[in-house]
């Protein structure tokens, strides 16, 4: 007799006379003759009720189960005689797996996310918790769907990197030399003596790489781990956090804006087909006008607009904003939360950036000013996606990484790309973690990622 997904049998449409599944026990209560034990096995935000008689020889220890234990059940699916539940089982035979003290922390209450924080090991186990983890599981599912369905190449770019793609410097250091050491510490670290005989980081983004491959295999995508050194305790920002990197050869701004925007419609439906017992949890008691913002979305036109064109709505908006509008500065939360929320009430893709505060890997357009950057905004998070048109031309190329102080050998292989049977492309990256907050109505990061890492916090 094989273990059953307690969501299975909840789909089940007749009786089964012998199942058996494994769980955690939820809450329990003693009745005539029974015990009724609310069972969840994570497959899904419902539990199952088990009916355990008192016939059943370990009875005693039954009774002294408590919530967090886990246990094994065999018998029947039989229809329930209680309110809001079609099925339950009929216990034949409960063996108490791993038993939980009184003191297990998740009890029959309310607790808050700043407290599940401190014990993320087990707040897996709450419903709110369970339901982010299968959504995040979910629309990871999704996210290779669409782009096997579009015909692009997963690729695995490497975490461990000895470029800077961001250009920002906020990468983690990667060193197998001993920092404790009295020596080095006088001195430095000396990188030629490094394991890699040169400085290594973490990877801020798997876009360089992904490039290399989109020109050779057309269209690819990375999806993986990425890393900032940013020291920033916003809800917004995480050390560790996951992207989604599609690039695609012989593509321009235009198209990769398509792109954008087909992946975000996409992936809304896809939950909320695939996840609506989970999503309800979310558009109850997360955020009760969770999914008529969803819906405004998908039915929405995504407004494009120049970077230019979203300043001077911005300066001429009378709003006192926090950080004062002006051309040429990196928009901020409140200005994107303006332009989505207020002044057109819908996703906006801005496009066309002053190259001042771009990496030097976009494409320069005709004013020598502008690059072929785009950001899609969207209502509640704010900047989803961050793209561009990468600079085909080695000529051009090779002048902004003078602008910006690149050491144009330690690129030399990305040169290369542009030496050999260079094409225009473009591509972006979507946050993973904005996107899950964006569908669920979480508003902070920390909460979508099973473990967060955070300045000053790398427990569990």
């Amino acid at each position: 007799m094989n273990r059953i997904k307690i969501h299975s049998l909840l789909q089940s449409k007749t009786p089964l006379d012998q199942v058996q599944v494994s769980g955690w026990v939820r809450t329990r209560r003693d009745s005539k003759g029974f015990s009724f034990i609310e069972v969840n096995d994570g497959s899904c935000l419902k539990n199952i009720q088990i009916i355990a008689p008192s016939s059943l020889p370990n009875y005693d220890e039954i009774q002294r189960l408590t919530t967090g234990s886990a246990v094994g059940i065999s018998g029947s699916l039989v229809p329930s005689q209680g309110k809001g539940q079609s099925w339950e089982i009929t216990a034949t035979r409960i063996s108490v797996i791993g038993p939980a003290p009184e003191t297990f922390p998740l009890q029959k209450k309310r607790h808050s996310d700043e407290y599940l924080r401190t014990i993320a090991h087990l707040r897996p186990r709450t419903n709110k918790y369970g339901a982010v983890f299968r959504i995040r599981s979910e629309l990871s599912y999704a996210v290779h769907t669409f782009f096997r369905d579009r015909g692009f190449r997963y690729i695995h770019s490497p975490i461990i990197t000895g470029s800077d793609c961001e250009g920002a410097g906020e990468m983690f250091r990667v060193t197998t030399l001993d920092i404790k050491n009295p020596e080095l510490k006088d001195r430095g670290l000396d990188a030629t003596r490094d394991f890699f005989g040169k400085e290594a980081s973490l990877t801020v983004s798997g876009q360089l790489s992904a490039e290399m491959f989109a020109l050779a295999l057309g269209d690819v995508y990375t999806f993986g781990p990425t890393f900032r050194a940013e020291n920033s305790n916003t809800r917004r920002h995480a050390a560790e956090f996951w992207m989604i990197e599609p690039e695609m050869a012989f593509c321009d701004l235009s198209g990769n804006m398509d792109l954008g925007e087909e992946l975000i419609r996409y992936l809304i439906n896809h939950v909320l087909r695939e996840c609506r017992e989970d999503m309800e949890l979310f558009g109850n008691f997360v955020d009760k006008t969770l999914m008529e913002t969803l819906n405004h979305i998908l039915s929405s036109e995504f407004i494009r607009l120049s970077y230019t064109e979203a300043v001077e709505i911005l300066k001429t908006s009378k709003v006192s904003f926090d950080y004062p509008v002006a051309y040429g500065i990196d928009l901020q939360s409140e200005h994107e939360k303006y332009l989505t929320e207020i002044h057109f009430k819908k996703p906006v893709i801005l496009h066309d950036y002053p190259k001042t505060i771009k990496p030097f890997y976009m494409r320069l357009n005709v004013d020598q000013r502008t690059v072929a950057a785009m950001d899609i905004l969207v209502p509640g998070i704010g900047e989803i996606v961050g793209g561009s048109q990468r600079e085909e031309r080695l000529d051009v190329l090779q002048d902004r990484m003078d602008e910006m102080g690149l050491l144009k050998e330690n690129y030399w292989w990305y040169l290369d790309s542009r030496r050999y049977g260079s094409v225009p492309h473009s591509g972006f990256g979507m946050g993973f973690e904005r996107l899950i907050m964006m569908i669920t109505g979480i508003t902070n990061i920390r909460d979508v990622i099973p473990f967060p890492r955070t300045p000053g916090n790398i427990d569990f």
